[in-house]
């Protein structure tokens, strides 16, 4: 049986593995996101390309069965794509851009099953609504420290929940991984929910 390896430093994601009951290893790959190749693809081609690189810079890494499960997220505004904001500047910028509108939060996955030499790559994209936020609001979410490492500045699950009245589309995604798509997909491979769920 191959063991589940997630190749993402994401605390959200393996959270989100763990409690529909996988028990996966992480390994995080190091792959660089802020690459000129990355940066000139569109924000869905990116989390893609992204997300497969990871897989594959893992795959390299080891040498024994393993279902190997590769994520990259961003969140799309305007066309353009809005990853982390990385300073409290560029996080205020975006939350008054963001406010009283919505975007698309896409999500790339990829699993590598090693002994089956099988791989499965796909977007899973939700629709996320903002309700008008003050500069006070702001202010202190970003004192949170939360929206200056995450995907659009902004979690489902976290400080900034309450100013998201409303998705369309799958919340697991938005978190950073699709878990309906992680079912299929292992369906895809030849392995059925409960079997899964036994992998160590």
């Amino acid at each position: 049986m191959p063991k589940i390896i997630l190749a993402s430093a994401s605390t959200s994601r393996r959270r989100l593995l763990e409690s529909a009951g996988l028990t996966p290893i992480v390994m995080v790959s190091h792959v660089d996101e802020e690459t000129e190749f990355f940066k000139a693809l569109s924000p869905a081609d990116m989390v893609i390309a992204v997300a497969i690189t990871k897989a594959h810079t893992i795959r390299e890494q080891i040498d024994f069965p393993a279902i190997i499960i590769g994520c990259d997220s961003t969140f799309e505004f305007d066309g353009q794509s809005l990853g982390k904001p990385g300073t409290p500047e560029i996080a205020f910028e975006r939350a008054k851009r963001v406010q009283g509108n919505s975007g698309l939060l896409h999500t790339g996955h990829c699993l590598i099953d090693t002994s089956k030499d099988r791989e499965i790559s796909s977007i899973v994209t939700t629709k996320v609504t903002f309700d008008q936020m003050s500069d006070d609001e702001i202010n202190d979410y970003i004192a949170s420290g939360e929206p200056l490492h995450v995907a659009g500045g902004f979690t489902l699950d976290g400080f900034s929940s309450p100013f998201i009245p409303s998705i369309e589309g799958d919340y697991t995604n938005v978190v950073g991984i699709s878990m309906p798509f992680i079912r299929k997909a292992f369906a895809q491979l030849g392995y059925s929910w409960p079997e899964v769920k036994v992998m160590q």
